[in-house]
């Protein structure tokens, strides 16, 4: 069985690439969920963050945005508390609360925030055909238009490498490689996929 070779060997890594990564994503609490991950993440290894995913679980409500959103001083002092478990840094820590204000915003301008954000490649997967994993850009036209729609409406930690990482993991855009057993079947959901969000 071939993978992408970034899954490597840790459990993690690989459980991660073969069930969640590149995925279609149309639930916003979970499209919350790897946006606020992936803000996290700038700067680090995403196996650190994955590794305390439970932790961001925990911290923020699980990912519901309606109740980070109403997160307040306390509730960042005790994100940056020895013992939260997450990234302590409190640029990311209040990027997460504010990112959870401008998403409601989104859902409540546009119904939902996957009606927003799958409308950039109108409710269909950006399907690649990379054959090496160094032809995988950092980022693309499509991410670049992302980034900066969604800095004008205030999301924080999103430049267009981050968004770009963003539309991997949420299935927006198909990056396995080709040679990876995961691709076929994600090239085939992306054909098929007709979603009522729309």
């Amino acid at each position: 069985m071939q993978r992408c070779k970034w899954a490597g060997s840790r459990e993690l890594y690989v459980r991660y690439h073969d069930e969640e990564w590149g995925v279609p994503q149309f639930d916003d609490r979970v499209l919350f969920e790897f946006l606020t991950l992936e803000a996290a993440q700038a700067g680090l290894q995403w196996y650190l963050i994955l590794s305390r995913r439970e932790a961001y679980r925990q911290a923020f409500a699980d990912f519901q945005p309606e109740v980070v959103a109403r997160y307040g001083e306390e509730d960042v002092a005790r994100l940056l508390a020895p013992n939260s478990g997450i990234i302590r840094n409190r640029a990311k820590v209040e990027a997460a609360i504010h990112n959870a204000r401008v998403f409601l915003e989104v859902q409540d301008a546009h119904g939902s925030f996957a009606r927003w954000l799958w409308r950039f490649v109108d409710g269909k997967p950006e399907v690649h055909a990379f054959a090496r994993e160094e032809d995988v850009p950092a980022t693309t036209p499509l991410a670049k238009r992302v980034s900066r729609e969604m800095r004008s409406l205030g999301f924080r930690f999103v430049g267009p490498v981050m968004v770009y990482a963003y539309l991997q993991a949420v299935g927006v855009v198909l990056d396995h490689v080709v040679a990876c057993f995961r691709y076929e079947p994600l090239r085939a959901l992306a054909e098929s996929l007709r979603h009522d969000v729309w």
